[in-house]
């Protein structure tokens, strides 16, 4: 009798092992789906508000000296109330010596408001890519308040930073791009 109950527990040992396996096997299954699944399918929209390409316009330099009725710039002044976007107090505390200048444009049908910013060359090439971001990030936020997005240029209208938001979003979602050009002139993003 003996080697019948160890047949039988054998027997009951492979078929236990049998159905772990196979159970394993579709757990093992079942998590790789998941995890695929979690890597390759991009969130629902619900769940990432999508933050706009920055803008493409031109930088139109010759608003500075001609402005037109429609754009603001540092020299623009309302003397019956605040001119907005209000970026002097910015310019005159913290970035006297690096922001030179800006063109504000309202929001049209194609375009949402943006302000164009003008940055003394030497003083930015100076900066380090963390107090790029923060320049960017102090003035992209004191105009994101006034709904408008910003890019920051150079005199020779090379783009050297924008912060863009989605203000369909409560808060605004926001993002920062700050370009950097190397030593052999390829640029990266940061």
């Amino acid at each position: 009798m003996i080697p019948k109950l160890c047949d039988r527990a054998t027997a009951l040992w492979a078929s236990y092992d049998r159905r772990w396996r196979s159970h394993r096997q579709r757990s093992f299954s079942l998590l790789l789906t998941i995890s695929l699944t979690t890597l390759l399918v991009r969130p629902s929209l619900a769940q990432t508000p999508l933050i706009p390409s920055p803008s493409t316009a031109p930088l139109e330099l010759d608003l500075l000296t001609k402005p037109k009725n429609y754009v603001i710039t540092a020299n623009t002044i309302n003397p019956e109330r605040l001119t907005v976007p209000s970026l002097w107090w910015a310019q005159q505390n913290s970035e006297g010596k690096l922001l030179d200048n800006w063109i504000a444009y309202p929001a049209s049908e194609k375009e949402p408001a943006r302000v164009d910013l003008l940055v003394n060359q030497q003083i930015w090439s100076l900066l380090d890519s963390i107090q790029r971001y923060e320049f960017v990030n102090r003035l992209g936020s004191a105009a994101r308040n006034f709904g408008y997005n910003v890019r920051v240029f150079n005199y020779q209208k090379e783009p050297l930073a924008t912060y863009t938001c989605n203000f369909s979003t409560s808060p605004a979602s926001c993002s920062i791009q700050t370009n950097l050009k190397n030593k052999i002139g390829l640029q990266r993003s940061l």
